[in-house]
């Protein structure tokens, strides 16, 4: 009765808010909005929906690491493969001849061999096992020979565990089946 009516709120001016450089120009949202607007179900309601855009996301991850493992893309690589210094391992790998990869195609050889064995066979079983010596200390030397080369490019603080497995592991790879592809050719200087 002797008060403001209601509505006078709705008929009083609007004040014109001036637009402030680097303020935020706008009101504080309520938590309980803000609350409701992040709130999703843990379980999904569509199971079957839930698991197909997984499928997808993950199918679409597994297409950037391919793509990554054939054009070399540091930022897509697994982390088993990711970084300058396995970059750089991989390099040295690559522009060289290592006895490694050559064991697959021969014991590939030794094993049509072995169908038609005759005296020779426990020569040729031994001269393999000598080849695949020769391949570990071949590896081992590789590696011995690139770690002060790795210390002296990125520095004493580098991270060099597992470095020295992946190498070998690379050096024991037919060229053509390495991922990531090689970016050097044999014989370049790295």
């Amino acid at each position: 009765m002797f008060g403001r009516k209601k509505d006078d709120k709705a008929t009083a001016p609007q004040q014109d808010q001036q637009h402030r450089e680097g303020a935020k120009n706008r009101p504080t949202p309520k938590r309980k909005d803000q609350e409701a607007a992040r709130k999703r179900p843990l379980v999904q309601n569509d199971r079957k929906a839930a698991k197909a855009a997984d499928r997808e996301a993950r199918r679409a991850q597994g297409q950037k690491v391919r793509q990554a493992m054939v054009t070399g893309d540091d930022r897509h690589l697994p982390p088993r493969d990711k970084g300058p210094v396995r970059r750089y391992a991989r390099d040295i790998v690559d522009a060289r001849w290592s006895l490694g990869e050559l064991l697959l195609p021969l014991m590939l050889a030794v094993l049509v061999l072995s169908l038609f064995a005759g005296s020779w066979a426990t020569f040729v079983f031994l001269a393999v096992y000598v080849l695949i010596i020769i391949a570990i200390l071949d590896a081992w030397f590789l590696w011995r020979r690139t770690k002060p080369k790795i210390l002296a490019r990125f520095g004493e603080d580098t991270e060099l565990r597992g470095v020295g497995m992946y190498q070998a592991m690379r050096a024991f790879q037919m060229r053509r089946t390495r991922l990531p592809k090689p970016k050097v050719d044999r014989g370049a200087k790295v």
